[in-house]
């Protein structure tokens, strides 16, 4: 038995480091309304990315905290609207057949100030923008919060993936920019789906438009031995793609696409509560991701498993230090640990905290209903 897996946890303290999660959030959201990746890690420092954000947002937003998701979803409403003429451009190239380089599509990740980033990076990623339509929707049906002030930045965030949701792109891991995978496609077809009810006009019906040709795709040649695959066309699975079932919504987890999908995730990448990224990963040596254990724990509660859900929820809170940090992920169980110095000798340590494992830390324990307990 690891460390990781030595220390049971009580309803109770559960839900007492949730509460510390959410501390952690709050305390470390910039003026600005970013959330900050990892503040100390060397690659994350200073900057905040609309998937990670839209995560974290909605478990803050679970656990009750609704002004601090207000502030993140501001900040990217204001990033969107002040790149109105950019969106508008890349729209209008897709449209005459003449599509912007990737390198002049919106970047993946801002400083924390709402600016591109000077140094180098795996921008292109639109993934981050379906989450963050997912996740304001989301959070404004939460608390029944009117959509006003956000539909600015929803419309052009709709018409930049419309036009765009076909290419190629880098994955949640930065890596693979010339394959479409199936993380990226759920993660639009989830933030089109949600943004659909807000729109009239052309712009509904090229939504709703797209929004078919998004799952017709993904069922298509995204689907292999019955379970949703990394990209089109590979057999592999991803754990990104537990999101595409819970808590995105694109494909239910009773259905025979989610249950294979959560199957085939659970068997081939769940060690003991801990979930990796997907088989061939290196980074770090490919350790276990605690964020990844609370989808998969949100997925297990999808389909009624409610003991199976409080394990990974478990699993998660014992990876997280004295000071109720959670990192990225531990390396008790690694795919390629002869690949983990190298990145040791390139970034410093693992990144902890990383935000985005207490914001699914929080939407797991509040799916579990532990917020009553606290």
């Amino acid at each position: 038995m690891t460390a990781v897996e030595s220390r049971a946890w009580t309803l109770t303290e559960l839900a007492a480091l949730a509460d510390s999660s959410l501390d952690t959030i709050v305390s470390l959201q910039d003026p600005s309304g970013a959330y900050p990746a990892s503040p100390t890690f060397s690659a994350y420092r200073g900057y905040s990315w609309f998937r990670d954000g839209a995560f974290i947002a909605d478990g803050v937003s679970a656990w009750g905290d609704t002004a601090s998701a207000d502030r993140f979803h501001d900040w990217c409403s204001r990033i969107l609207v002040s790149r109105r003429a950019h969106i508008e451009g890349i729209v209008a190239a897709a449209a005459a057949g003449i599509p912007v380089p990737d390198s002049e599509m919106l970047p993946t990740r801002f400083t924390l100030q709402g600016e591109e980033g000077a140094d180098e990076w795996w921008d292109f990623q639109l993934d981050g923008y379906g989450t963050w339509l997912w996740g304001v929707v989301e959070h404004a049906n939460r608390h029944t919060l009117s959509l006003e002030s956000w539909q600015d930045a929803i419309e052009l965030t709709v018409d930049y993936l419309v036009s765009s949701w076909r290419r190629p792109c880098f994955d949640w891991w930065e890596e693979s920019a010339d394959q479409v995978h199936g993380s990226t496609l759920g993660c639009i077809a989830a933030g089109l789906a949600a943004a659909s009810p807000t729109l009239t006009g052309d712009r509904a019906d090229a939504t709703r438009a797209a929004l078919q040709e998004i799952r017709g795709l993904l069922r298509q040649r995204g689907v292999v031995d019955g379970h949703l695959t990394k990209w089109l066309g590979s057999p592999e699975v991803d754990a990104s793609l537990l999101s595409v079932i819970r808590p995105l919504g694109v494909f239910p987890a009773e259905g025979s696409i989610g249950a294979a999908t959560i199957a085939a995730i659970d068997a081939q990448l769940n060690v003991g509560g801990g979930v990796h990224r997907y088989l061939a990963d290196t980074f770090y040596g490919g350790g276990q991701w605690p964020l990844l254990s609370c989808f998969l724990g949100l997925n297990f509660l999808a389909l009624g498993d409610r003991d199976r859900a409080l394990d990974e929820l478990r699993w998660a809170a014992a990876t997280a230090t004295a000071l109720n940090e959670l990192p990225e992920q531990v390396q008790q169980h690694l795919l390629e640990p002869r690949k983990m110095q190298e990145w040791l000798d390139r970034w410093g340590t693992v990144a902890t905290p990383l935000l985005w494992s207490h914001g699914m830390f929080l939407r797991l324990a509040a799916d579990l209903g532990l917020k009553a307990t606290s």
